[in-house]
Parts: structure tokens; sequence; C-alpha cells
């Protein structure tokens, strides 16, 4: 089984600078010559074969098979009406018995994988999607011989299980190398059972690192060449030292086979989950209690961030450590512990990562500067998941209709919760209409939408919109550096909020368009 992937044969290729020739005057030949030279630090080119290799690995690679118990559905028939004591009645009865299709019952369902044992007494690692709907698993050696697998622990997060079998004797196990030392453009190999065929081998190159393919939250692949197909999904992807270095997973494949794109999990991720597996049967994650987005140009902009980057906080945990920690909604996470956060993608794994009960340093970009806290991490629970809601004693005076970015805005009055099925317990700014042509258009709002926040203070009226656009356009007359381009508006759609940067440049409260200056 696979997500769905490729790769081309090894090639080796040409040797630079090592044929000899006789020395010419030419300054061409002489500057074609420097060219074909070998590069100070260039990676060794292919091994001439990668048979000596393969036998040393191909004993610890083994093919997984599962079966599953699928229930039989009923069949169903039409029935016809016939009137009791009709002439017809025996006819039909004996008719419709005799054509009856008769209900399915159970059957069983088979599906192959891969996997590879990283421990003499029978621990074999493959991924969560081979092994996931099973009743029953068996691993096949590469001496054909076959052993009844149970399931040690699996992670569906990262795709990951682990199995266990008795052997009758020692077995051959792989050691774990570092991925992290991998490179784009290093040769790798792969072995595994594409297609139920077993024993395949196929060689090729890391394509790229850090691949978000959308498959989990913690997603970190790397991208691959070496061909790899259906079935060969919880395979391992070798190094030249003969170490496992990722997981073959997933490939992209627009026709179902190989095109040459394939994933492999990182062995520095794959390694940590494996052994959580195996000592508790399950995975511990830090967890820090936040949801978070994307800091993009316009939001960056309109925090007064010199540029995009970290982890928006666009809500914090009733109870969690980020929320006993004093981090707010509208902090940007910029560094968690030693480690900057480049990207709002990059800080689940590296809370994942984090232990239990450790107290790190988080900096955090709020209001125009930077803050570090202390923040206690703690363990990631399924019930981990329930979010701090705004709750605001004071309600919305009336106000009049305002327009204002693209935007006609309302207070938020009973007719008006009862008309966009508003919760009870939402506050905020009521988005009654938005221009076609309009950023806000652009950014998604639409009619119905909750205006909590303007450059993260609370709003509850259309005048207050208006006073904080106000202010920021008097801000950008007096200032000398970096103009204030776009306004942060933390927006409310179906108890969901999430922060949307706007363009501030053209519309006034008014709602006519406001002149831009070209001086200060």
């Amino acid at each position: 089984m696979i997500g769905t992937l490729i790769s081309r044969p090894p090639k080796t290729p040409a040797a630079f600078g090592l044929t000899s020739r006789p020395a010419v005057a030419s300054l061409a030949a002489a500057t074609i010559s420097l060219l074909l030279m070998p590069v100070a630090g260039q990676s060794r080119g292919a091994p001439d074969s990668f048979a000596d290799l393969t036998a040393k690995l191909m004993p610890a690679v083994v093919n997984i098979s599962t079966t599953q118990v699928v229930k039989g559905k009923k069949q169903n028939q039409p029935e016809f009406m016939v009137p009791p004591g009709s002439p017809f009645e025996e006819f039909f009865k004996e008719f419709l018995e005799r054509n009856r299709p008769k209900n399915r019952g159970p059957r069983r369902a088979t599906s192959l994988g891969s996997g590879f044992i990283i421990d003499a007494n029978g621990l074999v690692v493959t991924n969560n999607h081979v092994i996931a709907e099973a009743d029953e698993i068996s691993v096949r050696l590469s001496d054909g011989s076959r052993l009844k697998a149970v399931l040690v622990g699996r992670d569906a997060k990262t795709d990951l299980a682990l199995l266990k079998v008795e052997p009758k004797g020692k077995l051959p196990a792989l050691k774990w190398g570092n991925s992290g030392d991998s490179r784009v453009g290093d040769w790798v190999l792969a072995i595994g059972n594409p297609f139920g065929l077993g024993g395949s081998v196929t060689a090729g190159i890391i394509s790229a690192r850090g691949r978000d393919i959308n498959s989990g939250p913690y997603d970190d692949f790397f991208q691959t060449d070496a061909a790899i197909n259906r079935g060969n999904s919880g395979g391992p992807l070798f190094n030249m030292k003969g170490e496992v270095i990722g997981i073959n997973t997933a490939i992209y494949s627009p026709t179902g086979g190989s095109v040459g794109i394939g994933f492999a999990i990182p062995s520095t991720l794959a390694n940590r989950v494996i052994k959580q597996l195996a000592e508790f049967g399950r995975t511990r994650r830090g967890w820090l209690g936040v949801r978070i987005q994307t800091v993009t140009e316009e939001i960056a902009d309109g925090l007064g961030m010199e540029k995009a980057g970290g982890a928006l906080v666009a809500g914090v945990g009733d109870d969690g450590p980020a929320g006993k920690a004093g981090i707010e909604q509208g902090d940007v996470i910029l560094r968690f512990d030693g480690q900057d956060v480049d990207e709002m993608r990059a800080l689940p794994r590296i809370v994942a990562n984090t232990a239990i009960g450790k107290t790190v340093k988080v900096e955090v970009w709020r209001k125009g500067r930077p803050t570090t806290l202390e923040v206690t991490i703690a363990e990631m629970e399924e019930s981990n998941t329930k979010l701090a809601s705004v709750d605001e004693d004071s309600k919305p005076e009336p106000a009049k209709d305002v327009t204002l970015l693209g935007m006609r805005l309302s207070a938020l009055t009973a007719e008006a919760r009862e008309t966009f099925k508003v919760d009870e317990e939402s506050e905020g700014v009521l988005v009654l209409e938005v221009a076609g042509d309009s950023s806000a258009a652009k950014r998604g709002l639409q009619p119905g939408d909750l205006i909590v926040e303007v450059q993260q203070k609370p709003v509850t009226t259309p005048a207050d919109v208006a006073k904080q656009i106000d202010q920021i356009r008097e801000s950008n007359k007096v200032r000398k550096t970096k103009k204030v381009k776009t306004v942060l508006l933390l927006v409310e759609r179906a108890r969901n909020k999430r922060f949307v940067a706007v363009q501030l440049d053209t519309v006034g409260k008014s709602g006519k368009k406001v002149p831009e200056k070209s001086k200060e």
C-alpha cells in the first residue's frame, strides 16, 4: 500500500577531469578543461553497483499482508404489489422467490505493504495506513517464512505503526540514520514490496526536503525520485551507509503509477515516534494550547512587523499552557525554546517534540514590540482542543451603519442576530455588505461575518471600527518610517475566529475614496 510515488534507475555520471589530454595552446580548450574539473566538496558519484549494499540490507526488509473481514450488504430487490386473491398472485410469488438474490455474507479483503526490522527480537516498523483496518497482520521474512504480527502501537498523525513478531531466533535488524545530515542531491536506495512483488530495489536521489503534502499536522517529508509504487508503503529509504533515513509513505501520481515524485518520513521524526510507541504504546507530544495561522505580508504590515514570519495566535485554550503563561490572541510566536519559528507550520512540530513538563521561553511579537514569556509544556490529549471564546459583558449600543474598507458595517442588534444566525455569545460589529472589488472581498469576508477586533483592539460598534482606522491614518501622517498599509481584523464566522489583513488605502468614513498623498 502507499499514498502514491516513483523514481528513475541509477545513472553513473560521466567522470570529470579523469582523462589525460595533450596540452593545447587554445584558450577555449583550457577553459573547457577547467569547467570539467571536479569541484571541491563535490559529492561522490553513484557506485558502480548497489548489489553489495542491497545484499546487506535486504534480509531486514519484510513484506506485510493484512486481512480484514468486510460484512456483506443486503441486496435490495423491488417488490411487486399483487392484489390478494389475484390469479397472478402465486405466479409472482414463485417468480420472486426463484430470482431473489442471496444476501452476501462476510468476505475477507487483503492488502499488501512493506516494513523493516529494527530489533533482533522482532520489532517491525511500517506505515499506519498499511495496517489501519486490519483484523489479522502477517509478516513475510526474506527467507519466505511467515509470522503472525501483533500491533504494539500506532500514530495516525505521522502515519507510523510498530508491530511485534515472535521469531524462532534472532532477526537481522537495521540501524537508524540521521536524516538531518542528508542533503538534496544525495543518493538513496528504496527496498520494498511494490504491487506484492517483494524484494524490489530502486535507487534515486533526495529531490527536496521539508515537503508539506497536507497529510497531517507534522508534515516534513523527504521528496525522492527513487521509484516507489503501491505496496512500497512502510518500506525503508536508505543512505549510502545502509542507514534508514526515511520511511516511504506516499507518492504523487496523476496516473496511479510512479512518476518520480515520492515522499518519505524523515528518520529523525520516525525514530522519536517509534521509541514512544515501543515504550508507551502511544505517542506523547507536547501541547501548547493555541490555534495558529500564517502571517502573511499584509498581516505583518498590520502588526508593524518588518517581515512576515512566525505563527499568529488566532485562539488560546481555556486552561492550556499558553493561556496560563499569558500568551494572548493576536500574539505572533517568533521563537520557541531557542528555535526560530520561520513559518506557521514549523511550530506544531517544535512543540510536539518538546519534553512534557519542560518550561521554555517563548518570544512573541505583541503590539509593536517583542515580548518574552515562559511556558510549561503539557501533554497533548484528544480533549485538548477547546479554545477560548470572547466573553463581553456589555452589549453594543445601537449605531448608524457606516461604510469602511469596502464594507457596510452595522451594530449587532437582536434582529441582526436572528437574520444572520449569530450565536448569542458572540459580540462584534456585523458585516452587512461587501463590495465585490474590495480588498475585504478578496480576503474572503462576507455578509454575516463579525469584526471582533481592529488592530488587536476589541470593537462593538461601527464607530469603534472607524476610530481605529482613523488612528492608523493619523499615525501614518507623522510616521517617518514604514507606513501601515493594511488594517488587521479579527473576524468571527460560525464561532471560528481568524485574522484578516485588509488594504487601508481606499475607503474612508463616508465610503468615498481617500486620495493617497505622495508626500509626508
